[in-house]
């Protein structure tokens, strides 16, 4: 950090010797314009090619057994453009995981390939992705699979079952997304400012994303289990507990999301408040399923246990909720 003091002309005028090595690194010279932004946090930002176009990263890689996991690496950190060199020819076998890695990233796509090379860019500008925006679709998406895999475990719909697993695929490509927004926005204080977040703020945001693609694995674990239930009959009295079980544990994680992103305290809390109903409707359950001695009890008691830990992220997400600063 390089320590400056603040000066004062006669007339009034505040002024700071900008660091010589800043300036010859920025090219300036006598007359130079420099953009003066302040931030939500009160920094002055100065900067020097506020005309200029954001060069595009770009990031080299040579195939090996953890290309797909590179190539998310590369993703996740931010950059535009990711070529991926062979020595050689491309063997068909890395063709097609750097296929099936572009598949699970949203805005990323092949623009250029030859018999050694492929050369993949993220055509998604980041400042037309807002991170609440992603962060609930993310939401939705995990939200409906929740609904309808407890539609499927009640109403033995094996179908429906199987349409919530093809799903899970698509929450994780808007949680992969928001994180490389997130990394962004912490590097790029214009995109801050932009979309109203502070870069304290995306510790949240992704925890939040987190928690809310654990809805979506718990759900696909919830429909898995209404697969093996099929054809099994769920008593009318256990089916009722159960759906009162999903209900609260349903509208846990919506309440909490919509809490976090208007700051409403009250309704964080009632998310809370529920604790005790649930604690109380998974023993009755766990009563119940016993007296029967039913051959899905396993399968019922794991899905019981689901739902409540559905419900415990709901309160993980309203635990962050933090009243809106002045």
């Amino acid at each position: 950090m390089d320590l400056r003091k603040v000066q004062r002309t006669g007339g009034g005028t505040y002024f700071v010797c900008l660091p010589k090595e800043w300036a010859e690194r920025n090219d300036l010279h006598k007359s130079a314009i420099l953009a003066l932004s302040e931030a939500a946090d009160g920094r002055l930002v100065v900067d020097a090619n506020y005309k200029a176009e954001r060069a595009p990263r770009t990031a080299v890689l040579h195939p090996s057994p953890l290309l797909d996991r590179e190539i998310m690496g590369e993703y996740l950190l931010g950059y535009d453009i990711i070529r991926v060199e062979a020595k050689d020819r491309m063997s068909p076998e890395d063709h097609e995981l750097i296929k099936k890695s572009c598949s699970r990233l949203i805005g990323l796509e092949i623009v250029d390939e030859d018999y050694s090379k492929i050369v993949l860019q993220c055509l998604l500008e980041p400042s037309a992705s807002a991170p609440d925006k992603i962060l609930q679709r993310e939401h939705s998406i995990a939200s409906s699979m929740h609904r309808d895999a407890t539609t499927a475990l009640i109403e033995g719909e094996e179908h429906l079952a199987k349409n919530v697993i093809a799903r899970d695929n698509e929450v994780n490509r808007f949680y992969f997304l928001l994180v490389r927004i997130l990394r962004t926005v912490i590097q790029n204080p214009g995109l801050s400012e932009k979309f109203g977040i502070l870069p304290i703020d995306c510790l949240d945001y992704r925890l939040t994303a987190s928690l809310v693609e654990a809805i979506g694995d718990k759900s696909v674990q919830l429909a898995e289990l209404a697969s093996e239930l099929t054809g099994r009959e769920i008593t009318k009295e256990l089916a009722q507990l159960l759906l009162r079980l999903d209900k609260i544990a349903f509208d846990a994680h919506e309440n909490a999301l919509k809490a976090m992103f208007t700051h409403d305290i009250a309704l964080a809390e009632t998310v809370r408040s529920e604790r005790k109903t649930i604690e109380h409707l998974v023993s009755d359950i766990e009563s119940l399923v016993h007296k029967s001695h039913s051959d899905s009890a396993p399968d019922i008691l794991a899905a019981a246990s689901l739902v409540r830990q559905i419900y415990d992220h709901g309160l993980d997400i309203a635990d962050l909720v933090m009243p809106k600063t002045p």
